[in-house]
């Protein structure tokens, strides 16, 4: 897991640290089409597209997490 943060400057509004993702251990949520896979690093969970990793990371917070699970079990999200 990565212990260490970059220090760039954040986006207006973004109250998140810019986190070092390259030495994150990703987990993969399935084998199916549009696969995720998800870390947790520094408090806080990425989720990238396992078929494109390079693309940018969206970083959430526990609560956020949570409301996005369970909007995504509720069916509010097309996760595929």
């Amino acid at each position: 897991m990565a212990e260490s943060t970059t220090h760039q400057r954040p986006l207006m509004g973004w109250d998140k640290p810019e986190l070092d993702l390259s030495n994150a251990q990703w987990q993969s949520s399935s084998r199916g089409p549009g696969d995720v896979q998800i870390a947790f690093v520094e408090g806080f969970i990425a989720m990238r597209n396992s078929g494109s990793p390079q693309s940018p990371s969206l970083i959430f917070t526990p609560a956020e997490w949570g409301a996005f699970v369970s909007g995504a079990r509720e069916g509010e999200f097309d996760l595929t």
